[in-house]
């Protein structure tokens, strides 16, 4: 399945995105941000995990894209959507290359796999986390319409270090009646 945006195509990735996944995800500022990128990103290992996705996706234990520009095609990154056992819930994650920070790519996918997620899916909820010490990740978040949940405090090791995470969840009634006047 695909989904479009303004700007994107969400499409199933392909073994034929390995090298982008390798040279994007492989940057270390993009990797630093994720709790499961890792660094340095060696040959391989974009391969494996593509074919560790499909296998997930064929069980039904998640949901994935490669996030593509309309105009040209290119890779900017992966997002995706983790159901809970009863499918009534799904954990969203995601990365983008940094060349392509800051140009609102990240909001864009986010939004619509979080609309995928309740109009599509049918599920109730839609969680993620994110470093403390990346707050555009959280923006990103609320601007998609999640809200801020609470934090677990050194909750997650990533290169040696404990980390912060930051928490946001949002349910299909919350994200249906963003922007109206009225609270759910």
């Amino acid at each position: 399945m695909n989904i479009q945006t303004e700007r994107l195509l969400l499409r199933p990735l392909k073994l034929s995105d390995a090298s982008d996944i390798q040279r994007l995800a492989g940057d270390r500022d993009v990797a630093s941000t994720t709790r499961n990128i890792p660094h340095p990103y060696e040959d391989g290992i974009a391969e494996k995990w593509i074919r560790s996705c499909q296998g997930k996706v064929d069980a039904g234990e998640l949901i994935n894209f490669a996030i593509t520009r309309h105009s040209d095609g290119s890779l900017l990154g992966v997002i995706g959507l983790h159901p809970d056992a009863g499918q009534t819930q799904g954990e969203l994650g995601y990365w983008i290359g940094k060349l392509f920070w800051n140009q609102g790519y990240a909001t864009e996918v986010a939004e619509a796999v979080i609309n995928h997620a309740f109009t599509d899916l049918g599920m109730d909820r839609v969680y993620a986390a994110h470093f403390t010490r990346n707050p555009a990740s959280g923006r990103v978040m609320q601007k998609a319409g999640m809200l801020h949940e609470g934090f677990l405090k050194g909750h997650t090791e990533k290169w040696g270090l404990f980390e912060d995470l930051e928490l946001y969840g949002v349910t299909k009634v919350q994200f249906e009646g963003r922007g109206s006047t009225s609270s759910p």
